[in-house]
């Protein structure tokens, strides 16, 4: 009777979960992919796998904060690095729907004092790193101490006098880019960052502890520092010169806030179908051929299925948010060390959770 249950209710919500021969179970065969980050004394990582809307895999390995023995629970909250252009693109794209901003806006428009350089750039072209915008990373003097954040970038921006390339003709990643939609969003919204995050995105989600961090301003729950290896160990690696820029990395969250918001691009809650559409479609160069970046999510296939995705990459931790929005599978690992090939890991997620064949 017990198993007769458990498979009707597996029909109900549509879909099934494959047992192998061995007898492993889903979650058996997570946990043995992420053995290595459940060891005494290490950081950690926080994994959800879900399958339209239902959660099928959640949990915590190792530890946010190893000074404090503190473990990773699916309520502790990471530093998202790159994750969090999706969310500083879905500010600047609620400001389109607005009617405050155009994608064929420049960057002369919005800044008057920006150089000339300036009048080639279009939003669209930060949204999907087509600017050719200096990386402001590369400008930063040896000799900086104080935390850059992202008025600096702009101000590094106007010293320039030219791009990388033609706007529009090529594909460079770019967090110069993501610094200047943050700023856009202030000065169109006549909010802080953070508080256009929260009032827009967060709060009507119900992510209550999710935050654009700001030390001294605001503080994060439940926080997962960042550690990097070391010969006897791990040593606190969570900040870096760069971490106060907020538009292209600066946002904390946890696996089950991040479930809420990725539920929330198959409603019109935060954005309209046909925004959530156009940031989720490739869109040619100018010579024709197809960028595979849309607006703050990277495209790809996985066999003949369309993936939408994020990796995070910065100083103690690895981050990903995975999706197949056609199956409706979402995977979610954070990860708070300097190690992960994110997107190979979340693959072999997707491959071990049986949910989709190439």
């Amino acid at each position: 009777m017990k198993n007769l249950l458990i498979a009707l209710s597996l029909l109900i919500t549509g879909f099934t979960i494959t047992y192998s021969q061995t007898g492993e179970t889903l979650e058996m065969k997570i946990d043995k992919l992420f053995m290595e980050y459940d060891q005494p004394n290490t950081p950690g990582a926080a994994v959800l796998i879900a399958k339209a809307g239902e959660v099928l895999y959640k949990k915590g390995f190792g530890y946010a904060n190893l000074e404090e023995n503190i473990p990773v629970t699916p309520t502790t909250y990471f530093r998202l690095a790159s994750v969090s252009k999706q969310f500083t693109a879905a500010c600047v794209l609620k400001l389109i729907e607005s009617g405050k901003l155009k994608l064929t806006t420049t960057l002369t428009e919005l800044f008057k004092d920006f150089p000339s350089y300036g009048s080639e750039i279009k939003i669209e072209h930060l949204l999907n790193h087509t600017s050719g915008l200096i990386d402001y990373e590369d400008l930063i003097p040896d000799t900086t101490t104080i935390q850059v954040k992202d008025i600096d970038v702009l101000n590094m921006m106007k010293t320039q006098t030219k791009t990388y390339f033609e706007p529009g003709t090529e594909y460079k990643y770019s967090n110069s880019a993501y610094a200047l939609l943050a700023l856009i969003v202030e000065n169109l919204s006549g909010k802080r960052f953070a508080s256009f995050l929260h009032d827009n995105i967060f709060e009507p989600l119900e992510m209550n502890g999710t935050v654009a961090f700001e030390d001294g301003i605001s503080t994060v729950p439940n926080r997962a520092f960042g550690y990097s290896k070391k010969d006897d160990g791990y040593m606190r690696t969570d900040q870096s010169i760069t971490s106060a820029v907020l538009g292209d990395g600066g946002i904390y969250s946890s696996i089950e806030d991040l479930m809420k918001w990725e539920a929330s691009l198959f409603t019109e809650k935060i954005l309209k179908a046909e925004m959530i559409e156009k940031a989720t479609t490739r869109k040619p160069f100018k010579n024709g051929k197809m960028n595979d970046y849309g607006y703050g999510w990277f495209l790809k296939k996985y066999g003949d299925k369309e993936v939408v995705y994020h990796t995070g990459d910065t100083r103690g931790f690895r981050t990903i948010l995975y999706r197949i929005p056609s199956e409706r599978i979402l995977i979610i690992v954070l990860i708070n060390r300097n190690e992960g090939e994110m997107e190979e890991l979340a693959e072999k997620v997707l491959e071990q959770s049986g949910l989709l064949r190439k």
